[in-house]
């Protein structure tokens, strides 16, 4: 785990004031949702800290990026408007900027990777934009919407580092600290940086000692190791992939180096629990980086412990299956789903006698699995995992001690 090093907030002049904030959130106001700021009692027990959740995830595309995008779009000249925008992502970023030009009626193209799953594709395309695949990687598709931008004489709106797109994140803070005035600690996820560096601006302004922290995955530390001068690779599959960002922006590094306390990272691990938590206790379907706040209030209890904060839902846009996948290795984790693997002779009634301890038990048996023959065990021996659900860890260990005391040979196939 990384430590926590607090960084210096220096008063400097920045690219985007709290005026610009403003302004920004009375232009896109009549056009987004207000999205709510509320309490949530369970989350602030299981913390320790005050926890207030903006639901972000409850935009019609189901993130935040609209506000950005927005912005931007409504700050276009007439003549910008008729040639068109374009975007390289294939997130959120994407779908909110196709989803307003298309309301005002300016045409937009957006540049995706070709490996971007087909339901991204498919739903920015049913926003109204053109979408473009090329290049395996996010860099080609980012160069590709470059070489367009000049070619077709259209203008390039960017997920996070420009100002205007700053200004209209920042509306997020904006709404939370008018509906909740009572919020110290302002919890972000950052990728890029765009809405820190917003939210930072509209939170410096209201209330000037406000705690800022931001929060990055583990996978991917960049603004992390960039301000705190370290050396580490930023790589892999996280759950987080809208905050798995390389090179944050020029722009927003040198906002958030002047604006936030402290940046920490989270853990895998942490994500998939937070993602579930929302889930079952907000009743709210967020994606990995929605769920960062929660993930670092529960990695770093003693850094929030008793203050007022406030966690950004940023976006819901998880795939279906992958929502059921860590929900359920959830359950496992905590001992309410588990997979045992019991060594049996293979004679009759050998299974009907380990089912009757799990009767006996009061567990539920999901599925049976048998292994006769890839087994390392003699010809008559017999390898079975059955897959149960027990009330918790303590009832799952009850079970198996009474398997054991059964005479069986039992063993639980752990999670990574």
């Amino acid at each position: 785990m990384a430590s926590i090093v607090q960084l210096e907030p220096q008063a400097t002049d920045l690219p985007v004031t709290l005026e610009d904030v403003r302004a920004a959130h009375a232009r896109i106001a009549p056009s987004i949702v207000r999205t709510p700021t509320l309490f949530s009692q369970t989350l602030s027990k299981l913390t320790g800290a005050n926890v207030w959740l903006k639901f972000e995830n409850l935009q019609f595309t189901a993130a935040y990026k609209e506000r950005g995008a927005l912005n931007r779009l409504l700050l276009m000249g007439e003549a910008e408007r008729r040639k068109g925008v374009i975007a390289a992502s294939a997130g959120n970023h994407a779908q909110g900027l196709a989803y307003h030009a298309t309301r005002l009626g300016i045409p937009s193209t957006i540049v995706m990777p070709e490996l971007t799953p087909t339901v991204k594709v498919t739903q920015t395309e049913g926003h109204g934009a053109n979408v473009i695949l090329h290049g395996e990687t996010f860099d080609a598709a980012y160069a590709h919407a470059r070489q367009l931008e000049t070619e077709r004489g259209l203008t390039f709106v960017h997920p996070f580092d420009e100002p205007d797109v700053v200004a209209g994140q920042g509306t997020v803070a904006l709404e939370m600290l008018e509906d909740v005035p009572a919020i110290d600690t302002l919890a972000i996820p950052i990728g890029g940086g765009g809405l820190l560096s917003g939210c930072g601006v509209a939170a410096r302004g209201l209330k000037p000692d406000m705690m800022l922290v931001g929060i990055q995955a583990e996978l991917y530390p960049s603004t992390y190791a960039a301000l705190k001068q370290l050396d580490l690779p930023c790589e892999g599959d996280t759950l987080a992939e809208g905050i798995a960002v390389k090179e944050p922006g020029h722009l927003t590094r040198r906002m958030v180096a002047q604006l936030v306390d402290d940046v920490v990272l989270v853990n895998e691990r942490r994500l998939e629990e937070s993602v579930s938590l929302l889930l079952q206790i907000e009743k709210t379907v967020v994606e990995g980086a929605g769920a960062a706040g929660l993930a670092a209030l529960l990695t770093y209890p003693e850094m929030f412990r008793g203050r007022n904060v406030g966690i950004v839902l940023t976006g819901g846009n998880i795939d279906t299956r992958l929502l059921a996948n860590v929900l359920l290795r959830d359950l496992a984790r905590s001992g309410r789903l588990a997979r045992l693997r019991v060594r049996l002779q293979d004679r009759p009634g050998a299974l009907f006698h380990v089912a009757r301890i799990f009767d006996e038990q009061r567990v539920n048996i999901i599925e049976v699995y048998h292994q006769r023959v890839f087994t390392t065990l003699p010809a008559k021996g017999l390898i079975t995992d059955i897959e149960c659900e027990t009330r918790d860890s303590a009832h799952l260990d009850r079970l198996i001690a009474a398997l054991r005391a059964g005479g069986y040979e039992v063993s639980p196939v752990e999670l990574a």
